[in-house]
């Protein structure tokens, strides 16, 4: 089953660390040294959170989450 969800990207200074969100999936988020380690450590854990889901029989929502830049159009 391939899901395409949106992942947030941002610095978090408290931790000094790059944080990956995954909004459409609760509480799904990953941490990195540099944006492109959050993100990769973020696609890991939505395989992680999609297998625990299924195996658990909890539903899976579908990708949903926009950014706010594509709703103004």
């Amino acid at each position: 089953m391939l899901h395409r969800y949106h992942i947030n990207v941002f610095w978090y200074p408290d931790d000094s660390c790059w944080i990956a969100d995954v909004p459409d999936l609760k509480p799904c988020s990953a941490h990195g040294d540099t944006p492109s380690e959050a993100i990769a450590e973020a696609e890991i854990a939505i395989e992680l959170w999609l297998e625990t889901a299924q195996e658990n029989g909890l539903p899976i929502p579908p990708p949903r989450y926009r950014p706010a830049i594509y709703a103004a159009a």
